[in-house]
């Protein structure tokens, strides 16, 4: 147990995770006020106007859809007729994701409920960026002055002393993303309350921010035990980032590039990116034409899923072999 205080209190006193945290603070709160002041809580007047904005938005859509129904009975001309397709669901606002509504034509208005799905994905993204400098330089600085000797001439147990070490980051780090999704959901969400519109709130809103917020917090654990398992391996806090950057560049950017010039089926599956965003979003939703050649008959549009439960095998697996490969090569070598 003394070791664990120990760590905690070595992780809180470097100035680059304070830093960090101080970093956090400040984008959340210009965020935030930057909303503040960029809305208000509209008038009567306005309110009006936008219900009858979105009024006719879904009559003219209706009317389209009926054209598109005419056009495929024969009912309209024929120069008419050739800008609609056959299959008229495209057009369909019963199958559209939401019809328009008053929200959408509030200008300077802040919808907590509209919002809260970009302000989420922004918070998680930030939080797993913190989580990946954090858990590399927590590691990368001991291993680098020497700190990790100096801890093991006290407790002579590497694996302990590693062990302890990510334990400690992911227990602050978990506790760090709560309290800053509460500040920063909490604050979105009392401008929308006092200077702006809550929004539909209602039905699965809530249920489906919530486990959106888990899975977000699971990727920045993910993110915080590779950035530490790398360092571990490379010694250095700049071998994460090296590592990283390396990916990016070559793979994410370069291997998409040869995919597509070579025509490789289904690249998208090549790429960490996608498991990333099936996990957090619980589906995949990627298109690629290839997949369509060679069929002779049937609908093709080229699109297919991935679903949430691969994502997080795939991330599960990259995230665990990083770890156990520096806890191996911890046990091992030499430190000095």
């Amino acid at each position: 147990m003394n070791l664990v205080r120990a760590e905690v209190e070595r992780l809180a006193a470097r100035r680059f995770v304070q830093l960090m945290l101080a970093l956090l603070v400040v984008a959340f709160a210009v965020t935030a006020v930057t909303t503040l002041v960029g809305s208000h809580r509209p008038s009567s007047t306005e309110v009006a106007e936008a219900q009858r904005a979105a009024a006719e938005e879904r009559q003219a859509l209706n009317a389209n859809y009926q054209r598109c129904v005419e056009a495929a009975r024969g009912n309209l001309p024929p120069e008419e007729a050739e800008s609609f397709p056959d299959d008229c669901s495209a057009f369909d606002p019963a199958q559209r994701d939401r019809l328009p509504v008053a929200t959408d034509h509030l200008q300077g208005v802040f919808n907590f409920a509209d919002q809260a799905r970009p302000l989420l994905y922004f918070l998680i993204l930030f939080l797993v960026l913190f989580g990946f400098l954090v858990g590399a330089s927590y590691i990368g600085a001991d291993l680098s002055t020497g700190g990790v000797v100096n801890l093991l001439i006290w407790r002579p147990r590497r694996i302990a002393v590693l062990g302890v070490k990510l334990g400690t980051l992911l227990g602050a780090l978990t506790v760090v993303s709560v309290l800053a999704s509460a500040a920063y959901l909490g604050a979105f969400w009392l401008v929308g309350q006092t200077a702006g519109l809550p929004g539909a709130t209602g039905g699965d809103f809530w249920p489906w921010l919530g486990l959106t917020w888990a899975r977000g917090v699971v990727l920045v654990l993910f993110a915080a035990a590779a950035g530490f398992a790398i360092a571990t391996l490379g010694r250095r806090t700049a071998a994460a980032l090296g590592a990283v950057t390396a990916y990016a560049v070559v793979w994410e950017l370069g291997l998409r590039v040869v995919m597509e010039v070579v025509n490789i089926p289904r690249g998208e599956d090549w790429m960490v990116s996608t498991y990333l965003d099936a996990w957090l979003t619980g589906e995949a939703r990627l298109v690629d034409p290839i997949v369509c050649q060679g069929l002779s008959s049937g609908y093709c549009d080229g699109t297919y899923q991935l679903g949430w439960e691969l994502g997080l095998a795939v991330l599960l697996t990259l995230t665990g072999g990083l770890t156990l490969a520096a806890f191996a090569a911890f046990r091992r070598r030499d430190l000095i």
